[in-house]
């Protein structure tokens, strides 16, 4: 069954509500994409701007990724009695990405600031987010081509190695040549480069 992958990076938040009356604020966000939702870690605000640098993974076959259409991101401000406030909502629409990344295999989208939306319908602060949205072949193709690319650094390896024992065991075969009289006429020398061989009389 073919599959896809979207990343997420959670950045940062910037100018942002502050809805708690006493004491620092402290955001965490809840992302919601189909059937799966995250909540972020807790990040303190200062100056109504907050830091996470987190990343979120949402995974799903191919037929479900095309019926999505967005993104939801919730920002809330943890109060001292309860769960938390509601700061504002961003919603990230993502046909683009799925389309762009199911045909190309890849998609990526570099972090950048989106509006955060009050309940008001007004914008006051941004979310800084990132996407990437891999497709199943693609995934497949990228662990064939670490395991080739591992193969190839054994086999190179190995040449070396061999390569290095070759003058030592030359030299090795020509000194029991002489001891046992298997050889009169011609003797084999190596230099040390490795790049020219010669049989000298």
């Amino acid at each position: 069954m073919m599959r896809g992958r979207l990343e997420v990076l959670l950045v940062d938040a910037h100018g942002i509500t502050h809805t708690n009356f006493i004491g620092r604020p402290v955001y965490y966000v809840l992302l919601q994409c189909g059937t799966k939702e995250y909540r972020s870690k807790l990040s303190k605000g200062h100056n109504d701007n907050a830091l996470w640098n987190q990343k979120f993974v949402f995974d799903f076959p191919m037929s479900q990724w095309k019926k999505l259409t967005h993104i939801k991101f919730r920002t809330m401000d943890k109060e001292l009695f309860k769960d938390g406030g509601f700061v504002g909502e961003t919603i990230i629409d993502l046909k683009g990405i799925i389309t762009e990344g199911g045909d190309r295999g890849y998609m990526e989208v570099k972090p950048a600031p989106y509006n955060v939306v009050l309940d008001d319908d007004t914008f006051k602060g941004v979310l800084k987010l990132g996407f990437r949205f891999t497709a199943a072949d693609k995934l497949r193709r990228k662990a064939w081509e670490q395991k080739i690319e591992g193969k190839n650094s054994e086999e190179a390896m190995n040449s070396t190695t061999l390569t290095l024992m070759k003058v030592p065991l030359l030299r090795c075969m020509g000194k029991y040549a002489r001891s046992h009289h298997l050889i009169n006429a011609q003797l084999l020398f190596c230099f040390v480069d490795y790049k020219e061989c010669s049989i000298r009389s």
